[in-house]
C-alpha cells in the first residue's frame, strides 16, 4: 500500500530562487570539478573517479574558502546526476550537531541503506551513478572525540555500499585510526592569478566595473580565500549600486567592507613610531617622545579600528620592510607577539597598542 501512495504522491515543489537575492558563493560555486579554481592535482586524481566505479574515502583539509565542499558537491553531482543525488548523497554541515548520537542515528541508518537502482537523468544526460552512496561531513575536526571512534567502525562495516567524505580545516584535530582510512587531499590558498581571474569572470558575468587595484586589494584582504573574496565583491557592489548615481569601486571600499585598517593610516602610525615609508602615503614623522606617540595611537582608536586588525597590518608592514635590520625586526616581532598573547587574554586595547608603540620607537631607536 505505502508503495503505490509513495509512487502517485506528488514531488515536492523546489522553490525558485531569485538570481538577484541569491549570494554569489553559491550563484558561482563549481558546477563540474574542471570549475574549481587551482586545485589542480585534486582535481586530476578526482578526474579519474568519474571513469571507474571506486572512490576511496577522502579527507579534504586546508584552509577556508579554498574548495573543499565546492569539489565533492561537484564530484558528487556528476557521479549522479540531479535526480539521484539527494537519494545519493547526505551532506552534514557546520549547523548539525557533531555528537555520538548524530554518528549512531542519522549517520549509521543513512549508511546502512542499499543504494536504490539508478533513475533515469531527466535531463538527458548519462551519469556513472556508481553503486554506492557518500556521505559529506563538513567541518569534522569539530566532531568529539567519541564521534570520530564511533565513525570508525562505520566506515569499516558499510564500506561497500558508503564512502565518507570528511571536510576540515586542521588534519591533526581527526584522530590517526580515522584519517588512516581516508586517501588525504590538501588544498592549498589559492594563488593570485587564479583568484584574479575568477574574480574578474564574476565581475564581468554581473555588469561590475572593477579595476586591477580593486582585484589586488580583495586578494591581499582576503588571503587566499575565494569565498571571502567573491563576498566582500558583492557587498562593495551592493555599496555602490545603492547610491545615485551608482559610485565606482574604490580598493578603499574593500578595505572598509573587510575591517582592514587602511594602508594610510597603518603607514601614518609607522612612520611616527621611526619607520622609514615605502610609498609616499605617510605624512607624519618620527615621534620624538611619549606624548606624540600617544597622541597618535589615541586617534587610531577613536576611530574605532580593531586593535588585532592594527598590530597584524603593523606586523607585516615591519616584518617586510625592505630597509629594517634583522635585529630590529625580531625586536619588533617579540613585541607584536606578547602583545598579541596580552589581547587573546582580555587586555585593554589602547593600552596595548600603545605599549606596542612605545616599544617600537624604541626599538628602531638609531
Amino acid at each position: 500500500m505505502s508503495f503505490f501512495k509513495q509512487q502517485g504522491a506528488k514531488a515536492p515543489q523546489k522553490q525558485a530562487v531569485d538570481p538577484q537575492h541569491q549570494p554569489w558563493v553559491e550563484k558561482y560555486r563549481p558546477k563540474t570539478i574542471d570549475d574549481v579554481s587551482a586545485q589542480e592535482h585534486t582535481v586530476a586524481v578526482l578526474r579519474k573517479t568519474l571513469t571507474s566505479s571506486n572512490l576511496p574515502h577522502m579527507l579534504f583539509y586546508g584552509p577556508p574558502g579554498t574548495g573543499k565542499t565546492s569539489t565533492i558537491l561537484a564530484l558528487a553531482r556528476q557521479l549522479f546526476g540531479p535526480d539521484n543525488f539527494r537519494s545519493r548523497v547526505l551532506e552534514l554541515n557546520a549547523s548539525d550537531e557533531r555528537g555520538i548520537s548524530i554518528v549512531r542515528e542519522k549517520i549509521k541508518n543513512f549508511a546502512r541503506q542499499t543504494p536504490r537502482a539508478q533513475a533515469v537523468a531527466s535531463d538527458g544526460n548519462a551519469y556513472p551513478c556508481p553503486p554506492y552512496k557518500i556521505i559529506i561531513l563538513d567541518e569534522a575536526d569539530s566532531m568529539t572525540q567519541d564521534a570520530q571512534a564511533a565513525l570508525r567502525r562505520i566506515m569499516e562495516t558499510y564500506a561497500r555500499i558508503t564512502r565518507f567524505c570528511l571536510v576540515c580545516n586542521y588534519v591533526t584535530r581527526i584522530i590517526e585510526p580515522l584519517a588512516s582510512r581516508c586517501s588525504k587531499f590538501r588544498f592549498k590558498p589559492l594563488d593570485s592569478s587564479s583568484t584574479s581571474s575568477r574574480l574578474a569572470y564574476i565581475a564581468t558575468s554581473e555588469n561590475v566595473s572593477v579595476t586591477d587595484d580593486v582585484i589586488s586589494t580583495l586578494i591581499s584582504t582576503s588571503h587566499g580565500d575565494l569565498r571571502r573574496s567573491i563576498t566582500y565583491l558583492q557587498s562593495a557592489s551592493r555599496l555602490s549600486a545603492s547610491t545615485d548615481p551608482p559610485t565606482q569601486i574604490t580598493p578603499s571600499d574593500i578595505q572598509e567592507i573587510a575591517g582592514v585598517v587602511p594602508d594610510t593610516v597603518i603607514n601614518d602610525l609607522a612612520a611616527t613610531l621611526g619607520v622609514e615609508p615605502i610609498s609616499g602615503d605617510a605624512t607624519s614623522r618620527r615621534a620624538n617622545g611619549f606624548d606624540e606617540v600617544r597622541k597618535k595611537v589615541k586617534g587610531i582608536i577613536r576611530e574605532g579600528y580593531s586593535a588585532s586588525q592594527i598590530l597584524s597590518q603593523l606586523h607585516d608592514l615591519v616584518i617586510e620592510h625592505p630597509t629594517l635590520t634583522a635585529r630590529q625586526k625580531s625586536r619588533c616581532a617579540l613585541v607584536f607577539a606578547e602583545a598579541d598573547k596580552a589581547l587573546c587574554d582580555g587586555a585593554d586595547e589602547e593600552l596595548q597598542i600603545l605599549e606596542v608603540g612605545l616599544r617600537v620607537h624604541k626599538a628602531l631607536s638609531p
